[in-house]
């Protein structure tokens, strides 16, 4: 199983990403002869808290992509009522020197993480296929896929 082993920095578990229009779309994209964006490399904390991936909103409007749908979302600032947001299709790619680990296509909410120097929260919905080992005595996290 392929891992990466990275530092936990001054923010936690970060590592890179590519989000990129899902798979499906690039290929409708292609039919109608349309050019496919180009995948955008983010910065994505590991979110064990978070029980869907998160991307914001500003990676997605550089792939043209439009919400699939809205989803309710419960946080400890909602205080019980959801908030709506949006979702979205998108591929994503788990970087690794050798290897990748591509989800084609994962539905992300979207939501503004920017102002925290990340632009996505990689979440339980990916984790699930993964293995995740935070090492806060060593200052390192693993993450095998």
């Amino acid at each position: 199983m392929p891992h990466l082993t990275l530092q936990i920095s001054p923010g936690g578990p970060i590592l890179d990403l590519l989000v990129g229009v899902s798979v499906p779309r690039a290929a409708a994209l292609q039919r109608a002869g349309q050019p496919v964006p180009q995948a955008v490399r983010v910065r994505g904390l590991v979110d064990t808290g978070a029980s869907g991936t998160c991307v914001d909103p500003g990676c997605l409007s550089s792939l043209g992509l439009s919400p699939t749908g809205q989803s309710p979302i419960h946080t400890p600032s909602t205080e019980g009522t959801p908030v709506l947001c949006d979702q979205y299709d998108v591929s994503l790619v788990l970087l690794h020197p050798r290897l990748q680990f591509t989800l084609h296509a994962l539905p992300v909410i979207a939501s503004s993480l920017s102002i925290q120097g990340i632009q996505a929260l990689l979440g339980r919905d990916v984790l699930a296929a993964c293995l995740f080992v935070y090492d806060g005595a060593a200052g390192i996290f693993s993450l095998a896929f």
